[in-house]
């Protein structure tokens, strides 16, 4: 079971990340804009109400609607959505069906998301992850100077 504790210390340790005030959410400076990343459940419970939070659920911003879909079909007991987030690369997570290991790899796919192309490429990846070794071609071997 994961807590928000540790979505804040996963989502707060990637360079530029930084936490909304007085709101349980993380974003990164693009472009001149803060883009949100993780933040928690605004959930529908009375139509004719506000949403009220929801703090045993995230929303995690994806790459695109086909990640949301393999995501959403991996395990519907983790991962969910709702018509509110119809059309929109982000899935709804239930922290107390998640491991830390499991949200790990999935904030920092969606920080990925939202941090700017420009970024160093360390800083574009999980603290820790490998990078695969980019492969090279024979013919692209011989042109190097």
């Amino acid at each position: 079971m994961a807590t928000q504790a540790d979505v804040r210390r996963i989502a707060s340790s990637f360079p530029g990340a930084k936490e909304t005030p007085g709101r349980f959410a993380f974003e990164v400076m693009n472009k001149g804009k803060m883009k949100g990343f993780v933040w928690v459940w605004m959930e529908r419970v009375n139509p004719k109400k506000p949403r009220v939070a929801n703090a045993g659920v995230i929303a995690v911003r994806v790459a695109s609607l086909v990640d949301k879909d393999l995501i959403l079909a991996s395990d519907s007991k983790k991962y969910f959505t709702e018509p509110h987030y119809a059309g929109f690369p982000a899935v709804l997570v239930r922290l107390d069906a998640v491991t830390v290991a499991d949200l790990k790899p999935l904030i920092a796919d969606a920080w990925r998301c939202m941090a700017p192309a420009g970024a160093p490429k360390q800083s574009r990846e999980a603290p820790g992850a490998k990078r695969p070794k980019a492969k090279v071609s024979k013919s692209a071997r011989g042109r190097r100077g």
